[in-house]
């Protein structure tokens, strides 16, 4: 394209970044490649670099900058600040060769008519010729400017943009990259503005930002303009969809996230472009965009990274930005630009970080937590900075602890070995740097500058999944650096066991044939918090709350006797009530205020439940697609479930839980069995919902073959069929009769997983919690491996699939080797011990082969 002072956005395309920076080349592609397949983008034009050298030639200010520069060493975070401040001052005193300013008002006078308007609002975005490449990242260092209305405005705008092209954070970037700063240009991009003060907007990835998982879209969504969620000031709405079920049809949203979208940024009046308002609590209860929208945006996103990735001939993942029209009820895309820190990470060699002291020691330690940024873990001290004044303190290799930050603070950030704030979500200034920098940070701890002081030693750590944690002090962690090409394949299947379903994209980067065993009890004790029944007789428990007050039944702080609840409570809530438990006190209006407060935006509190399992089971089903994942139903004992909230009310008290009313015999009895329909409904929703057919059940504790038919026909009355769609029930093999009975068990469910801790304890007939006997439980008594022989040849002769989920083969290597002896199917391992034992049951492999086995 000839050297152009100004271009139409679909005059130019990714070839023109020299002339038009990345963001503008990026929009120019798209409105002429995508447009046709549905992607709104807003139309508007370019002021180009070639423009911005001529301004600088027009004012002569080239030498004069270069002089103001000269000298300038970036690390002194002051001197920067000055210089900076001096340049972008002499900028915005220049004034626009009368040519130039002519055009500009002539392109915003067509955008203005096309648009059927005098005076159309317009973003006013600079786009530096060397941001948004491949290889370089640090976007949205120059200023962008909304609800720009008006020529002479526009004019203005530009100017600041031009001015913003020396920033402190611009400078000292150039300066670490030996970039010259006069070889580095900036054009700017005049848009229509999207009305998303009156809708929402937000920014969207095309992978997991955190772990460079590949398969998903995330998306960020507020009310109102986007700078608060940029600026971290609010917590967004996190929505994240599953592409190859997306691609097939599904509606395969695999998690939401309520934000906390309190305030928002609207249009403001005459000189004040933008202000910001509160959001009705009746809003902020509801997520900002619908399902079919969500599913929009995720379709785009697909579109546009299959877009560039051919373009480029390899994997580019994007981070664009999109916004909702309140007037048009229309999302649009406004920015698009390529991810650059997952996209340039080396695929075959993963490290993982692992703490090495136990969590019940190190959570005494623990004294801040938020969200986790990256996944490192870093030892130092701490260095609180409240003001960027201040920012000439801070010492390399120290962890920055302050507010919140922005463009501004970049300097700061690069000598930092780690970074906490208090405000700020995932997508917020200081989550973006640290992925970039390839440090670990925790944002949005709410106090970190008031419980943090200055020389404080600490450890942070990203290694524990979405929740960050500061500990004081030195907490001992590990790296383990492991080639993947290296690593042997087997024969018999490695699988893994996934509680945590946020550590799970993570987790799928270690070689693996599936999850044996995802367990129910995580996401029901860490997401959802909230027992079942209290859920489904939520409405009956809030009358009763009224009914027990109006009769003085109950106190001012809300507590009062189970023999009250007896004898007040109205069917159905009253049969389903543990029985015998008249003495014992209930906060009852605590428990009501604690479910409000975590069902938040739910009308029906079942739907809670439902939803947030299915989410949780989705992602690990997701992060191993199209593997198979065995989600086990729950099998909390009545002393766990009693610590749910509203679990007293339904627990009864047992004198042995581990032998009582646990796994199989919940599901079909007549109180339990409505809260086992919702995991059956949570099951439904992975499986035909989100297209995750992938997802298998399996069936705990199932005492005998009856239990197990009662179990299935169960399941069937809330729509789970065993062969529909494909849909598999396995049995957990974890009581001497199910190896007793093994023929008749396979008659009835698809395979078996040993559950080798459960099945040692009740074979050698001890409490494995109990320090007295301790010494002689081990899975490897000859007792317990000839159950275990013998299940395995009964499910070889019956044709079912034979795994093991327990403890044993990941803490006894030859307890391992003698499952491959035995044939087993596959052996499913805690993460963090898959690779040592894969090299086990090569070896084994290998011995067998040798003898003939």
């Amino acid at each position: 394209m000839e050297q152009k002072l100004l271009v139409w956005l679909d005059e130019v395309g990714i070839e023109d970044v020299p002339l038009v920076g990345g963001k503008n080349a990026s929009l120019g592609e798209m409105l002429r490649n995508l447009s046709e397949l549905g992607i709104n983008i807003p139309y508007g034009f370019v002021v180009t670099s070639k423009a911005y050298y001529e301004f600088l030639r027009y004012n002569k200010l080239e030498e004069k900058i270069r002089k103001i520069l000269e000298g300038l060493n970036p690390n002194d975070v002051q001197d920067l600040a000055k210089r900076a401040y001096e340049v972008r001052e002499l900028i915005k005193g220049g004034e626009f060769p009368p040519e130039l300013e002519e055009l500009i008002k002539k392109y915003y006078s067509e955008l203005s008519r096309r648009y059927n308007s005098f005076a159309v609002d317009v973003a006013v975005r600079s786009s530096a010729t060397a941001e948004d490449l491949p290889h370089a990242s640090f976007a949205g260092q120059q200023d962008t400017y909304l609800n720009v209305v008006g020529a002479e405005n526009v004019l203005t705008a530009i100017k600041n943009g031009f001015a913003s092209l020396f920033t402190d954070r611009a400078i000292s970037y150039r300066e670490s990259l030996g970039f010259d700063h006069f070889k580095v240009g900036i054009a700017m991009g005049v848009q229509k503005m999207v009305r998303s003060d009156l809708g929402a907007s937000g920014v969207m990835f095309t992978l997991d930002t955190e772990s460079g998982f590949k398969d998903v879209i995330v998306i960020n969504a507020t009310y109102g303009l986007g700078e608060l969620l940029v600026q971290g000031m609010i917590t967004p709405d996190e929505y994240m969809v599953f592409k190859p079920t997306l691609q097939a049809g599904y509606s395969a949203i695999i998690e939401k996230k309520l934000g906390r979208k309190d305030r928002k940024m609207v249009y403001g009046v005459g000189q004040e472009r933008t202000k910001i308002v509160n959001v009705p609590l009746s809003e902020q209860k509801q997520f900002a965009l619908t399902d079919e929208e969500i599913l929009k945006l995720a379709r785009w996103g697909v579109l546009i990274e299959e877009y560039y990735s051919k373009k480029n001939g390899r994997w580019m993942p994007m981070d664009i930005e999109w916004a909702k029209d309140g007037v048009l009820n229309e999302l649009f895309v406004v920015q698009a630009r390529p991810e650059t820190v997952h996209s340039r990470r080396e695929e075959n060699v993963l490290k993982i970080y692992k703490i090495s002291m136990p969590v019940e020691e190190r959570a005494k330690k623990r004294i801040l937590y938020g969200i986790a940024v990256g996944d490192k873990v870093v030892h130092g001290r701490v260095r609180v900075i409240h003001d960027l004044k201040d920012a000439g303190q801070f010492q390399e290799g120290e962890i920055l602890v302050t507010d919140i930050t922005d463009p501004d603070w970049e300097p700061v950030m690069k000598k930092a070995s780690g970074i906490i704030t208090n405000r700020g979500g995932r997508t917020a200034h200081a989550a973006i740097v640290a992925r970039e920098l390839g440090i670990p940070a925790v944002v949005g701890t709410h106090k970190a500058t008031e419980v943090l002081k200055t020389g404080d030693e600490i450890t942070l750590s990203c290694a524990e999944g979405e929740v960050g944690y500061i500990y004081e002090g030195y907490i001992p962690y590990e790296v383990e650096e492991i080639n993947l090409k290296e690593l042997p394949k087997t024969r018999t299947k490695v699988m893994m066991n996934v509680g945590n379903p946020e550590s799970a994209f993570k987790y799928s980067f270690i070689p693996n044939d599936g999850v044996g065993l995802a367990r129910e009890e995580f996401i029901i004790a860490n997401y959802i918090k909230i027992h079942p029944l209290a859920l489904l007789y939520y409405r009956e428990l809030k009358a009763l709350v009224e009914k027990l007050e109006e009769c003085g039944a109950i106190d001012e702080r809300g507590i009062c006797s189970m023999a009250s609840i007896y004898k007040y409570a109205e069917e159905p809530l009253k049969s389903k009530l543990a029985k015998g438990k008249d003495k014992k006190q209930i906060n009852l209006k605590k428990t009501i205020e604690e479910i409000e407060n975590l069902t938040f935006g739910y009308e029906d509190k079942a739907q809670y439940f439902v939803k947030k399992l299915s989410y949780g089971i989705a992602k690990i089903a997701a992060a191993f697609y199209p593997n198979p994942v065995i989600v086990r139903f729950s099998d909390f004992k009545s002393n766990e479930y009693k610590g749910l909230i509203g679990g007293e009310l339904f627990e009864p008290e047992e004198e042995n839980p581990m032998l009582g009313w646990r796994g199989a015999s919940r599901y079909y009895s007549e109180v339990y069995k409505p809260a086992f329909g919702l995991e059956c409904q949570a099951i439904l929703r992975v499986r035909n919902k989100m297209g995750l057919a992938n997802t298998k059940v399996m069936v705990p504790f199932c005492r005998t073959p009856e239990e197990g038919e009662k179990v299935l026909k169960v399941m069937e009355e809330y729509g789970l069929r065993r062969g529909e769609n494909g849909l598999e029930v396995y049995v957990m093999a974890e009581l001497p009769s199910n190896i007793i009975l093994a023929d008749r068990f396979a008659e009835i469910f698809d395979g078996f997983s040993i559950g080798s801790n459960d099945l040692t304890q009740l074979t050698l007939g001890l409490d494995r919690d109990s320090g007295l006997v301790a010494h002689l439980y081990d899975e490897r008594n000859e007792a317990v491996k000839r159950l275990i022989s013998q299940l395995i040849s009964i499910a070889k002769e019956k044709g079912k699939k034979v795994g093991i989920c327990g403890q044993g083969p990941s803490d006894f290597p030859d307890f391992a080797q003698f499952l491959v002896e035995e044939g087993i199917d596959s052996i499913s391992l805690n993460p963090d011990s898959v690779l040592k034992t894969l090299l086990v049951i090569a070896e084994a492999e290998s011995k067998n082969r040798k003898v003939g086995v």
